[in-house]
């Protein structure tokens, strides 16, 4: 029998149906996967199931055989619904423990909190994900890929009858991931469901029992794992071959080289933090450079170095000319955009439109007497908008309503838009699904043909290994590796970044 079950749910939003009759039955003791590109309406699914929304009339939802109206997010939690979001959503001056056990903290006698008692329990939680970190410890201290861990512990944490995970490895390492994949197979042991969302189709096929298709709004699929193939998954998914993406790799590098970069070392490390020192390489017109490393290594901060962001010594010549990256805006006027890994954070304005969000690298182009052009404006961003296949009503959608897949593209288009000569992408396909990420891909490869150079820094080795005509390896803040495309493979760049 189904724990949980979702029966002719759909959703209408103001010029989009987000689901239209979706059916999803979770069973206690399972692994139940839920794929499908951005847009498909997975996190629409996801948010009725924790009562953050509410579906049209018609649909119903039962809750261990019982019809059940899901209030709101406290009372899903109540009947033991519990979700893990792709977005981070940590109070950066609490501690770990403090995260943890928010608004439930445990208190004493004479009702103050038991910071003892909290930390103890906190200490178990973490202990149960291989979490070495003192819980007492400032979330402000902690990596990306540590915070996520730290949100995985704070609903375990909940004792819950069903675990929703959006995207739980994105963030982490290949050592995390391999951590919480495996305590999943416990949480199953221990007769949780696990509902599971992930573009990572290799992790779907690892551990799950189940798995549901989404298109367009719409059921297409459910089936278990054993009746499903790599092949058949993602043409249900996406509707059209990946062959209309991928082409043969062609590289367009040429000998000129625009960005050189000499014993760059940063100024200042903070603790938990990389301490980057001695970094040299160059970047050819037309080449895509490719920066891997795991989470902790350094490459983000080497990037954030080069384009003003931090602090650092040493020299960043472009094209033949040393330029003192004082801040961004130094980068931005030598040429230099970067589509950062947190695309919320610092990516995006969340209370602007697509349009908004979209010209604000380039609004210049678009003012004549103080006053912007919109008609112009609209125009361009349209045109971005169907090239890169962002899914939205209209540009004038607010941002903060697009899926997580269809915002990474429009931060990716409001740097291209700019035309710089040098692309910086850190993770630029985090929480983009199979067809969405050959999208970005291909237009990664366009553009390099166009004479563009990029730098493209990723945890997901397979997408370094595609995209890349070179790969520059960093370990412990410096460069450990660099391999032609030739050389580099899964196993060298690996022996590189684990030493």
């Amino acid at each position: 029998m189904s724990f949980l079950e979702m029966i002719k749910i759909s959703k209408t939003y103001p010029g989009v149906k987000a689901l239209d009759q979706v059916g999803l039955s979770v069973r206690l003791g399972e692994v139940h996967a839920i794929a499908g590109e951005n847009g498909a309406g997975k996190s629409t699914l996801m948010k009725i199931m924790t009562g953050v929304t509410k579906s049209d009339a018609g649909g119903v939802i039962s809750v261990n055989g019982v019809p059940t109206l899901i209030r709101d997010p406290v009372h899903a939690r109540a009947l033991g619904i519990n979700i893990i979001h792709q977005e981070l959503s940590m109070v950066e001056n609490l501690t770990i423990a403090e995260n943890i056990f928010l608004a439930r903290e445990p208190v004493n006698g004479i009702g103050f909190i038991a910071a003892r008692q909290m930390n103890d329990s906190a200490r178990k939680v973490l202990a149960e994900l291989e979490i070495d970190i003192d819980p007492k410890t400032p979330m402000s201290k902690l990596s990306i890929g540590q915070k996520q861990m730290i949100e995985i512990a704070r609903a375990i944490s909940y004792e819950s009858k069903i675990i929703i995970m959006d995207e739980p490895t994105a963030s982490l390492s290949h050592h995390e991931s391999t951590t919480l994949l495996r305590v999943i197979k416990k949480l199953r042991d221990q007769n949780i469901g696990i509902v599971y969302i992930t573009h990572r189709l290799e992790e779907i096929f690892q551990i799950a029992d189940h798995v549901t298709v989404l298109r367009d709004g719409k059921t297409v699929d459910s089936r278990p794992i054993a009746q499903m193939t790599r092949k058949v998954l993602m043409h249900k998914m996406i509707d059209r071959e990946l062959s209309e993406f991928f082409g043969e790799h062609t590289s367009h590098a040429t000998s000129e080289v625009v960005l050189s970069v000499r014993n760059l070392s940063m100024k200042f490390a903070a603790p938990h933090q990389a301490h980057v020192s001695g970094v040299n390489f160059d970047l050819h017109k037309g080449e895509v450079l490719g920066f891997f490393g795991l989470i902790g290594a350094g490459r983000t901060e080497i990037m954030e170095m080069i384009f003003g962001l931090r602090p650092s010594t040493g020299t960043i010549s472009i094209s033949g000319k040393a330029v003192e990256m004082r801040d961004p805006s130094t980068a931005i006027e030598n040429g230099l955009g970067f589509v950062t890994e947190d695309r919320k954070g610092q990516g995006l304005v969340l209370g602007m439109n697509v349009r908004e969000n979209f010209s604000l690298t380039h609004l210049e182009d678009y003012c004549s007497f103080d006053f912007v052009n919109r008609s112009k404006e609209s125009a361009i961003c349209d045109g971005f908008v169907r090239e890169l296949g962002i899914r939205t009503p209209s540009n004038e959608q607010m941002i903060v309503n697009l899926s997580g897949g269809n915002q990474q593209k429009v931060v990716i288009a409001k740097w291209v838009a700019r035309r710089p000569r040098i692309l910086i992408v850190d993770e630029p396909t985090r929480g983009i699904d199979v067809g969405a990420k050959a999208e970005v891909h291909a237009l990664l490869a366009r553009l390099a043909e166009q004479g563009l150079s990029i730098i493209v820094i990723s945890s997901d080795l397979p997408e370094v290994l595609a995209v890349s005509d070179r790969v520059l390896v960093v370990r412990g803040g410096s460069i450990s590796g660099e391999l032609s495309r030739a050389e580099a493979s899964q196993e060298s760049v690996m022996l590189a970044a684990t030493g």
